[in-house]
């Protein structure tokens, strides 16, 4: 049996998601490089999608250059089309998409979603998901480069105004346009006790009929 219990207490390997192109904004690389800089200081370890192109490549080669450890994980389909990384500390080749981001996030205690495509996207929501699942009580962050993720987050408020998703549980979500700043707000992270999803749910449900009740309830 398959437990995803990925409960860490330390900080030591720092999980990123970003796209496997530069995108339209140099600001992106330079925060890509900023940010692989700033792990490789500060003593931890990358952990991130294995390909030596684009953001993702950008971000491990400053990792590396600054002297810190880069764990890569990559699907076999994907080794040729992303051109796996052949100069990280380690490279994991596993089958399948699901393998990858499980892998991924077991070797972490940490995420951020650099400007990406529709799989860092997805990738960053699924980890924040389980978080609210309490799969795991990881941070999760957001590098907010020129405003990449501003559609994201109002997307993210409207589901929270319209009482889809818990404002804890927003609030839990990290974001800042600065690599540094964000890193070490994920260092300094502290999960807040919510309790069980399910309950939650029950008791927001609870809430919001009590306050539509108009005297004949």
């Amino acid at each position: 049996m398959l437990i995803y219990r990925l409960h860490r207490t330390t900080m030591s390997s720092i999980c990123i998601y970003c796209g496997s192109s530069f995108g339209n904004d140099p600001a992106f690389l330079e925060a890509a490089i900023r940010m692989g800089t700033s792990l490789a200081k500060g003593g931890h370890t990358l952990v991130y999608g294995g390909g030596n192109v684009g953001l993702m490549g950008a971000v491990a080669d400053a990792a590396l250059a600054a002297g810190g450890d880069v764990i890569g994980v990559i699907p076999e389909m994907l080794a040729e089309r992303e051109l796996a990384h052949d100069r990280l500390t380690t490279l994991h080749t596993v089958l399948t998409m699901h393998e990858r981001k499980f892998r991924m996030a077991e070797l972490s205690d940490g995420f951020i979603a650099m400007p990406g495509g529709i799989g860092t996207l997805e990738e960053i929501i699924e980890i924040f998901v389980w978080s609210q699942l309490d799969v795991h009580t990881k941070p999760c962050g957001i590098l907010n480069i020129s405003g990449f993720y501003d559609p994201l987050l109002a997307c993210l408020e409207h589901m929270t105004s319209a009482q889809f998703l818990s404002a804890a549980h927003f609030s839990q979500l990290l974001v800042d346009d600065d690599p540094e700043v964000l890193l070490q707000r994920l260092l300094a992270f502290r999960p807040a006790a919510q309790g069980k999803w399910i309950e939650r749910v029950s008791r927001d449900t609870s809430l919001a009929q009590s306050t539509q009740c108009d005297g004949r309830c």
